[in-house]
C-alpha cells in the first residue's frame, strides 16, 4: 500500500516540474526558437558500370614485310648485237593511254609506215590484244630495199578462282635483197637476189594466280614456230617449259622445271635434221627482305651430249633497296636454227649444219638509285662458248661477197663489262644510257669473231618541251666488227654514230600528228660488211585514237 503511494508521488512530481519549465519566462528579450541540430537526408552514391575497354596487351614481335620491287635496271645478259641496218626505227614518242589507235604515215625512201593496236575485253576475266605494223623502204641504190610486216593476237582468259589460260597468234614476214655485191656494176636478176623470211607462230600457257594450298606455282607453255624462205626451205620449232616452284615456310623455296626444245629443219631437196634439246633446272631459293639466293644445276642434253651447267645466282640489298650487289655463275644452252641465224644477219646462205652455243658466264655487279630520279647499273663478267655461230662474206662462189656464210667457232673466252646510267623526271624528261664492251679471246677455230662488235653504246632520250608535244631523240655508236676480205685476211669495219630525232604534238583529243628524221649526219655506216646502210631520211604522219579509257 505504502509502495504505490509512493509511486504516485513521484509520478506527480515529475509532472509538476515539467509544467514548472515550460512556464518560465524569457528574460533575454529575444523571441524565437532555437534549433540545435538538423538532419539532411542524403542517399549513398550508387556503384557506376565501368565501360572502359582493356587495352589489348602490346604485340613486341616484329612483322616481315616482303616487297617485290621491279628491277628499273635493264642489265641484258651476253648476246651478240643484232641491229639490222635497213629497219627503220619508227615509234611513238610518247605512251598512249588510249586503248587503241592507228598510226599511219610516209617517207621520203617511198616509205609506207602502218601500225595498229586493238584492245577487246573487260581487262579482268578476259582480253585480247591485236597488233599489227607494216613498214617498207627502197632507196636510189638497186636493190637497197626492204618491207616487214608483222601481225600479232594475244589473249587471256581467266577459268575458276584460280587460273589463268594466255594464248597467242602471229605472223610475220621479211623480204629484203642481196644489194651488196661488188662491184655495184653487176647485174642480176631480181629473184637471185631476193631473200624472204616468213615465220607463223602460236603459244598457249596457263598458271595459277595465287598459291595453291601446298605452296605449289605452275606456268606451262608450249610454243611452235613454223619458219620458211622463198627457197622452199622450212624449219619447225617446238618449245614446251614447265616451271614448278614449292614454297615452303617463308623463306625458302624449291624449283623443278623441265624444258624440251625440238627443231625439224627441212632444206630443199635434202634431208630433214632433227635438232633436240631439253634441260631440267632444280634449284633452292633463300629469300628475305634483304638477301636472294638460288642454288642449282642445270643438267642439259644437246642432242645426245650431256653437259652439267651451274645455276647459282645472288642478290644482297640494303635495306631501303638503293644499292643492291649482285653476283651468279651460270649456263644454258642458246638453240641454233635457222630462224635464229637469219634474224642476226639476212643476207647469209642457208647453213649446212645448225650447232647450238653453250654458255658460261660468271658475273658480278651492282645496281642502285641516288635520290627520286637517278639510277646506275653496271657489271662485268668472263664468258665461255662453244660452238658461237660467226658470218663472213663469201667469196668462193660469184667472188662478190654478197652472201654470208655462216662459220663456227669452237671455242673462245669474252670479257664483257657492261654499264647503265638514267635519269627521270616522271613523264616531262627521260634519259638512259648504256654501255656494253666485249674482248674476245681465245680462239680456236677461226682468226677473229667475224661480225661480233666489240663496243656499243646508246642513249635515249625523252623530252616534254611543252604540253601535247613531244621530242625524241635516239643516239647510238659502236667500234665496227672484224670482217675476212677477199685474199682471206682479217679486217675491222669503220665505227657508226648515228642519231636520230622525232617530234609529235596533240592537235585534238584523238589526234596526234609525228615526224621522225633518221640519220641526221647522213652517215652510209656498215653494220655488215659490203652492206651500207640508208642515209638520212624522214618519215611523218597521223595518230588516230580512239575507246579512250578514262
Amino acid at each position: 500500500m505504502k509502495q504505490a503511494l509512493y509511486k504516485v508521488l513521484f509520478l506527480g512530481f515529475g509532472i509538476g516540474l515539467v509544467n514548472i519549465s515550460f512556464a518560465q519566462k524569457d528574460t533575454t528579450g529575444k523571441g524565437g526558437v532555437t534549433i540545435v541540430s538538423s538532419f539532411k537526408p542524403v542517399l549513398r552514391e550508387a556503384a557506376k558500370i565501368n565501360f572502359n575497354a582493356t587495352p589489348p596487351s602490346p604485340d613486341t614481335t616484329k612483322a616481315r614485310l616482303n616487297y617485290e620491287i621491279p628491277n628499273q635496271n635493264l642489265m641484258l645478259g651476253y648476246q651478240p648485237g643484232s641491229l639490222k641496218p635497213l629497219a627503220l626505227a619508227i615509234d611513238s614518242v610518247v605512251k598512249f593511254d588510249n586503248s587503241s589507235y592507228i598510226k599511219a604515215g610516209f617517207g621520203s625512201l617511198r616509205t609506207p609506215y602502218i601500225q595498229a593496236g586493238i584492245s577487246l575485253g573487260d581487262g579482268e576475266t578476259a582480253g585480247l590484244n591485236i597488233y599489227a605494223k607494216h613498214v617498207a623502204s627502197e632507196s636510189k641504190r638497186d636493190f637497197q630495199k626492204f618491207s616487214s610486216t608483222n601481225i600479232k593476237l594475244s589473249g587471256y582468259f581467266k577459268s575458276g578462282n584460280n587460273l589463268q589460260w594466255d594464248a597467242g597468234l602471229g605472223m610475220k614476214r621479211d623480204r629484203t635483197y642481196k644489194y651488196g655485191y661488188l662491184p655495184a656494176t653487176l647485174v642480176f636478176p631480181a629473184d637471185s637476189l631476193k631473200q624472204s623470211f616468213q615465220t607463223i607462230s602460236g603459244r598457249v600457257a596457263f598458271h595459277n594466280i595465287n598459291k595453291t594450298e601446298f605452296g605449289l606455282t605452275y606456268a606451262p607453255e608450249i610454243k611452235i614456230d613454223v619458219f620458211t624462205d622463198n627457197l622452199k626451205n622450212s624449219e619447225s620449232n617446238t618449245v614446251l617449259n614447265a616451271p614448278l616452284q614449292k614454297t615452303i615456310g617463308k623463306e625458302f623455296a624449291v624449283n623443278l622445271g623441265i624444258t624440251f626444245d625440238l627443231t625439224r629443219f627441212s632444206p630443199e631437196n635434202k634431208s630433214a635434221v632433227n635438232n633436240t634439246m631439253y634441260y631440267i633446272s632444280p634449284s633452292v631459293l633463300y629469300k628475305t627482305a634483304q638477301l636472294n639466293i638460288q642454288a642449282g644445276i642445270r643438267p642439259s642434253w644437246d642432242n645426245s651430249k650431256f653437259k652439267m651447267f651451274p645455276n647459282i645466282l645472288a642478290d644482297v640489298s640494303t635495306q631501303d633497296k638503293r644499292f643492291t650487289f649482285q653476283a651468279g655463275w651460270t649456263g644454258y644452252i642458246r638453240k641454233t636454227t635457222y630462224q635464229y641465224l637469219a634474224g642476226q644477219n639476212p643476207w647469209l646462205w642457208l647453213p649446212g649444219t645448225l650447232r647450238n652455243t653453250w654458255i658460261e658466264e660468271r658475273f658480278a655487279g651492282f645496281k642502285g638509285t641516288v635520290g627520286d630520279h637517278f639510277s646506275y647499273a653496271a657489271k662485268v663478267g668472263f664468258n665461255k662458248l662453244n660452238n658461237q655461230p660467226l658470218f663472213i662474206n663469201d667469196t668462193t662462189a660469184a667472188g662478190d661477197g654478197k652472201s654470208f656464210q655462216v662459220v663456227y667457232e669452237d671455242k673462245m673466252n669474252v670479257v664483257n663489262f657492261s654499264g647503265e646510267l638514267g635519269y627521270n623526271v616522271g613523264e616531262k624528261f627521260s634519259m638512259i644510257t648504256g654501255l656494253i664492251f666485249n674482248q674476245y679471246s681465245g680462239f680456236q677455230s677461226q682468226a677473229k669473231a667475224w661480225g661480233m662488235i666489240p663496243l656499243e653504246l646508246k642513249t635515249n632520250l625523252r623530252l616534254q618541251i611543252i604540253k601535247d608535244l613531244w621530242l625524241k631523240t635516239d643516239l647510238f655508236a659502236w667500234s665496227g666488227s672484224q670482217y675476212l676480205k677477199k685474199d682471206n685476211t682479217p679486217a675491222k669495219l669503220d665505227g657508226a654514230f648515228d642519231l636520230n630525232a622525232g617530234l609529235e604534238f596533240k592537235i585534238t583529243k584523238n589526234i596526234n600528228l609525228w615526224t621522225q628524221f633518221n640519220n641526221l649526219f647522213n652517215k652510209e655506216y656498215q653494220r655488215w660488211n659490203q652492206y651500207p646502210v640508208y642515209g638520212f631520211n624522214f618519215v611523218g604522219g597521223v595518230v588516230f585514237s580512239f575507246d579512250q579509257k578514262n
